[in-house]
């Protein structure tokens, strides 16, 4: 993939004296703080994986692919980048250090990171292998001897680890001149990955103390850090160890969905409650993030309202997994179930841009009242319904989504980077920008490309399958920054173009840097260094479409007798001339077919509306036709032609059902909160109300099992007119039920209803649903954290608000019981 960038100049500027000498060590209190100012410390980043496995086979140019994506790191704000380093891919059968590429580009992705300001955490090794999503390959690597669970037992494995861990510790860096133990860029190591420890508490404490050993052997004063998350048996064995450091994650919303979660995961991210805490020694141990990631989900609200939480409970090290390379970040084919890229999920990074902001501003065990009172905390706004991160502080205004928030002191900003339209910028585009004040009337505009959602990012991945596209589009931008005024100079500062005259604070803008200027100034230029970049650095991607995808998710079910709003994002290789959606009820020989012309309201998001006379029966079925040059492109077949056309067969429609109440009936998510339960789901028979019954059967060895079941609901109508929620249940051994709902302010309301043994429709009032604890579904990872989020706060229950269908058992729930679902709807 080619890629349009300046190349990084050396800057001397980050090689001061006080970051060549800074240090960290961990207090008597656990505090881990600066050798030369005693503060306390703290850090924000990323995992970031290319010098190893998947991504290093991936990408081509290993070390440009590192300078692209360290300078996005530094515009994010990032002082914090940890790593678990493939031992597979560095060491031989007996853990000696192997002097290969992997380790050259690690050595020389630390050293970028330097000079960037950004400091390193080290996990010595993964203990297994390299293939994922591929198969492993053979590497002699001393790991693929042992099981994972084996590598802290064996003899033989201790030894390996002990070798390699001196080895790569005293590994001299050529791009830095100093040894892993000396770099003062290197904050500390963490002696293995997510460990699995099966064998007794006393045999994981002779373990660590060996490895500490060895690591000290080497004169590393470093702090020492072990996984504590893990093996929750083992804990007094962690805490009574010669470390100083523990590590955690945090997966609030479980990992893998396969699709792209929906719903508001604020109370998810509410507590972290650690329940061995009052262990002998935490408080002693500073603690740090290794990993985390809301993930499955494009939202751009949560990594902020996580942050807080890690501060609150004391976290000093946050590091989120993963950031996905630029030169493979279209197809996310990295880690599936995680998906980061400033060019590819700009609102995402953007969010991360202002979570870092939250790690250094919120202070160590600062405390918020509960969710969700905590939507908003200091300089600091997350909103599920305006899926929005918001930083507005008197010099900085940051947001990940358009915004009505008006900057707290306009005439004060220094910085500014957003997304789409807010009272300082007015912008169609679908890329992130920067604007830094350099001097008053002088300010840095950076604009990325525009990035389109072409597919489920989470749903199964291929190197080949595109799941966000970049476009280069010029767009009108317009500013209200009071030292600039309503007319300045616009300089490009990157691709030769003829300086511009902004009226009103408009101009016409496509992606690259340029400089604003109240008055003509030569100071600033390409070259120049500012903080931890030269003014004239640009990495993106290169437009992509070649060919025009439609965008778009039919209503699952509507209303008869009522309209339906058609939504679609069309990307391609310019804007489509006209876009015509067309019902099933085609024929070439008439020109009377019923059809909808789809007008673009906003970047790429087309719009109409299909009117309820169009609407024939218990099924819409329709097609959406790209017009262009000439050309025709039907959709979702994806095929050159238009249906009027004599000689094209439609073959495929998007369809929605048509009916007289809200069925909601169809495929329901399952999940146990015990991991020793599950459930076992077939598809029965048709049965009255046109839908399928679904026999669930319930698997249970942990008596306080249960068991829920949960389905998404169309929102795009109005349900004042909803009186009773219907579920109908023609078998079931379960005594009795709550059914009710979610609403879009993660509140559950339900109801206990009886189960009967024979066929049964259960009419549940909504005007009884009582307001109730919200199980944490997915399960979160550790899996000690918090299994319910229960409110402190009273929300009344509004039928509108309601956003996720939640049943769920209520009582013992003995073995082998089953209940079978069929037909839901609102009446």
């Amino acid at each position: 993939m080619s890629l349009k960038t300046i190349p990084l100049l050396c800057m001397c500027l980050y090689f001061t004296a006080t970051f060549a000498q800074q240090t960290i060590y961990v207090d008597k209190a656990g505090v881990m703080r600066w050798s030369d100012t005693k503060q306390e410390a703290s850090f924000y980043g990323v995992n970031y994986t290319l010098p190893f496995a998947h991504a290093y086979r991936s990408v081509k140019d290993h070390k440009a692919a590192i300078d692209k994506d360290v300078y996005h790191f530094s515009r994010l704000g990032f002082n914090a980048y940890r790593i678990h380093i493939w031992d597979v891919e560095i060491t031989d059968s007996i853990g000696r250090l192997q002097q290969n590429e992997h380790l050259d580009l690690l050595d020389y992705l630390i050293s970028r990171v330097q000079r960037r300001g950004i400091r390193v955490l080290i996990t010595c090794q993964t203990n297994f292998g390299n293939g994922y999503p591929e198969r492993n390959e053979p590497t002699g690597g001393f790991s693929y001897l042992y099981g994972k669970c084996d590598v802290h037992k064996h003899p033989g494995a201790i030894a390996a680890q002990q070798t390699y861990v001196k080895q790569l510790l005293s590994h001299l860096n050529p791009y830095t001149g100093k040894a892993y133990k000396e770099d003062p860029t290197i904050v500390g190591f963490e002696i293995n990955n997510e460990p699995c420890h099966e064998e007794s508490p006393a045999q994981t404490k002779k373990y660590i103390a060996g490895m500490v050993a060895a690591i000290r052997s080497t004169g590393n004063k470093k702090p020492v850090f072990y996984n504590v998350s893990h093996n929750r048996e083992h804990v007094s064995s962690f805490y009574t160890s010669d470390i100083q450091g523990t590590t955690y994650q945090w997966y609030p919303i479980g990992l893998v969905a396969g699709h792209t979660r929906k719903g508001n995961f604020l109370p998810h991210v509410d507590q972290y409650n650690i329940p061995f805490s009052g262990e002998k020694g935490f408080n002693t141990k500073a603690k740090a993030i290794y990993e985390f990631d809301p993930a499955d989900i494009t939202y751009s609200y949560m990594y902020p309202a996580m942050t807080r939480t890690f501060r609150s409970q004391g976290f000093q090290w946050i590091t989120q997994f993963a950031y996905d390379p630029i030169d493979i970040a279209a197809y996310n084919t990295e880690y599936q179930t995680h998906y980061l890229n400033l060019a590819y999920t700009p609102r995402k990074a953007l969010s991360m841009k202002i979570a870092a902001a939250v790690a250094s501003t919120v202070k160590r065990g600062e405390r918020f009242p509960a969710y969700p009172a905590d939507t908003t905390f200091g300089d600091f706004l997350v909103s599920y319904q305006q899926d929005l991160s918001l930083l507005n502080s008197p010099q900085q205004y940051f947001y990940s989504n358009n915004t009505s928030a008006r900057p707290v002191a306009p005439e004060q900003l220094t910085t500014i980077a957003g997304y789409g339209n807010s009272p300082v910028v007015q912008y169609e585009g679908t890329g992130a920008y920067f604007l830094d004040k350099l001097e008053n009337g002088v300010w840095r505009l950076e604009l990325m490309p525009d990035a389109i959602q072409v597919a489920d990012p989470f749903a199964k991945p291929a190197p080949d399958k595109e799941v966000v596209s970049i476009a280069w589009h010029q767009w009108p931008m317009q500013l209200q920054l009071p030292d600039l005024g309503n007319q300045f100079i616009v300089r490009s500062v990157n691709s030769g173009k003829p300086d511009t005259i902004a009226e009103k604070g408009a101009f016409n803008v496509s992606p690259g840097v340029y400089i604003l200027m109240k008055e003509d100034t030569r100071r600033w230029s390409a070259s120049t260094e500012w903080k931890h970049i030269t003014l004239g650095e640009f990495v993106a991607p290169a437009a992509q479409p070649r060919q025009f995808v439609v965008v778009h998710t039919p209503p699952a079910t509507a209303d008869s007798g009522q309209n339906i709003e058609i939504h679609a994002d069309i990307a391609g290789p310019s804007f489509p001339d006209s876009v015509i959606l067309q019902t099933d009820h085609v024929s070439f020989w008439s020109s009377h077919n019923p059809s909808v012309r789809l007008e673009r309201d906003h970047g790429y998001t087309y719009k109409g509306t299909i009117p309820a006379g169009m609407i024939n029966g218990n099924a819409l079925k329709y097609t959406i036709t790209v017009y262009h040059n000439g050309k025709t492109y039907t959709f979702p077949q994806n095929n050159a032609g238009a249906p009027l056309d004599w000689d094209f067969t439609v073959t495929a429609y998007y369809e929605t059902a048509i009916t007289k109440d809200l069925i909601l009936a169809g495929e329901l998510e399952y999940y146990s909160l015990s991991d020793s339960a599950f459930i076992q789901a077939a598809s029965e028979r048709e049965q009255p109300y046109t839908a399928t019954v679904q026999r669930y059967i319930m698997h249970v060895k942990d008596e306080n099992a249960r068991f829920f079941w949960r389905k998404n609901i169309n929102r795009d109508r109005s349900f004042n007119a909803v009186k009773y929620l219907c579920v109908y249940v023609p078998k079931t051994s379960l005594t009795a039920l709550n059914v009710g709902f979610i609403t879009t302010d993660g509140y559950t309301y339900s109801q206990r209803i009886a189960s009967a043994k024979t066929q049964q429709v259960y009419k549940v009032p909504v005007s009884g649903l009582q307001q109730d604890s919200t199980a944490l579904l997915p399960r979160p990872y550790p899996v000690f954290l918090d299994q319910y989020f229960t409110p402190k706060t009273n929300i009344d229950f509004n039928i509108n608000n309601i956003e996720t269908l939640n049943i769920s058992t209520t009582d013992k729930v003995p073995d082998h019981a089953s209940i079978d679902i069929g037909a839901i709807w609102l009446e």
